[in-house]
Protein backbone atom coordinates (compact mmCIF):
# COMPACT_ATOMS: atom_id res chain seq x y z
CA UNK A 1 0.00 0.00 0.00
CA UNK A 2 1.42 3.22 -1.12
CA UNK A 3 0.42 6.96 0.40
CA UNK A 4 1.86 10.22 0.49
CA UNK A 5 3.86 12.43 3.03
CA UNK A 6 1.84 15.62 2.93
CA UNK A 7 2.08 19.23 4.40
CA UNK A 8 0.35 19.70 7.87
CA UNK A 9 0.84 22.74 9.32
CA UNK A 10 4.43 23.58 10.20
CA UNK A 11 4.93 19.69 9.64
CA UNK A 12 4.28 16.89 7.23
CA UNK A 13 2.12 13.81 7.98
CA UNK A 14 0.66 10.76 6.80
CA UNK A 15 -2.55 9.09 6.96
CA UNK A 16 -2.80 5.40 7.71
CA UNK A 17 -5.27 3.29 5.75
CA UNK A 18 -8.37 1.67 7.97
CA UNK A 19 -7.09 -1.42 6.70
CA UNK A 20 -3.57 -1.06 7.93
CA UNK A 21 -4.66 0.22 11.63
CA UNK A 22 -7.00 -2.51 11.68
CA UNK A 23 -4.46 -5.10 11.01
CA UNK A 24 -2.04 -3.70 14.22
CA UNK A 25 -5.39 -2.99 15.99
CA UNK A 26 -4.56 0.36 16.40
CA UNK A 27 -7.86 3.03 16.36
CA UNK A 28 -8.50 6.32 17.09
CA UNK A 29 -6.71 8.25 19.78
CA UNK A 30 -4.49 5.49 20.79
CA UNK A 31 -1.43 6.77 21.67
CA UNK A 32 1.73 6.32 19.70
CA UNK A 33 5.77 6.07 20.20
CA UNK A 34 7.63 7.10 16.73
CA UNK A 35 11.00 6.22 16.46
CA UNK A 36 13.72 6.83 13.50
CA UNK A 37 15.08 3.23 13.49
CA UNK A 38 17.71 1.88 10.48
CA UNK A 39 16.16 4.54 8.22
CA UNK A 40 12.63 3.42 8.59
CA UNK A 41 9.82 5.07 10.88
CA UNK A 42 8.53 3.03 13.51
CA UNK A 43 5.12 3.72 14.85
CA UNK A 44 4.63 1.58 18.14
CA UNK A 45 1.37 1.91 20.00
CA UNK A 46 2.29 3.14 24.25
CA UNK A 47 -0.12 0.17 26.45
CA UNK A 48 -1.63 2.36 28.82
CA UNK A 49 -2.11 0.08 31.70
CA UNK A 50 -5.36 0.78 34.33
CA UNK A 51 -3.55 0.20 38.00
CA UNK A 52 -6.51 0.34 40.31
CA UNK A 53 -5.54 1.35 44.15
CA UNK A 54 -6.86 -0.54 46.63
CA UNK A 55 -8.70 1.32 49.72
CA UNK A 56 -5.63 0.51 51.95
CA UNK A 57 -2.81 1.68 49.29
CA UNK A 58 -5.39 4.87 49.37
CA UNK A 59 -5.29 5.55 52.51
CA UNK A 60 -1.62 4.17 52.89
CA UNK A 61 -0.76 7.13 50.16
CA UNK A 62 -3.21 9.91 51.97
CA UNK A 63 -1.54 9.79 55.50
CA UNK A 64 2.16 8.89 54.30
CA UNK A 65 1.77 6.01 56.80
CA UNK A 66 1.29 2.51 57.24
CA UNK A 67 -2.41 1.16 56.91
CA UNK A 68 -2.50 -0.12 60.67
CA UNK A 69 -0.54 2.86 61.78
CA UNK A 70 -3.55 4.99 60.71
CA UNK A 71 -5.90 2.68 62.32
CA UNK A 72 -4.32 3.09 65.98
CA UNK A 73 -3.89 6.62 65.49
CA UNK A 74 -7.53 7.88 64.06
CA UNK A 75 -10.48 8.07 66.12
CA UNK A 76 -13.65 6.72 64.01
CA UNK A 77 -16.12 7.09 67.17
CA UNK A 78 -19.47 8.49 65.65
CA UNK A 79 -21.67 10.74 67.77
CA UNK A 80 -24.62 12.40 67.08
CA UNK A 81 -24.00 16.24 66.35
CA UNK A 82 -26.60 18.76 67.48
CA UNK A 83 -27.57 21.15 63.93
CA UNK A 84 -30.17 23.17 66.13
CA UNK A 85 -33.71 23.56 66.28
CA UNK A 86 -35.45 22.40 62.87
CA UNK A 87 -36.54 24.93 60.67
CA UNK A 88 -38.77 25.62 57.40
CA UNK A 89 -40.25 22.32 56.30
CA UNK A 90 -37.83 19.84 57.59
CA UNK A 91 -40.03 18.92 60.49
Amino acid sequence: MQTTIVKWGNSQGVRVPRAVLDRVFFKGNDRVEILAENGQIVIRKIEQRVVHKTLKQRVEEFYCKDFEAVLREESYEYKEIDWGSPVGDEI
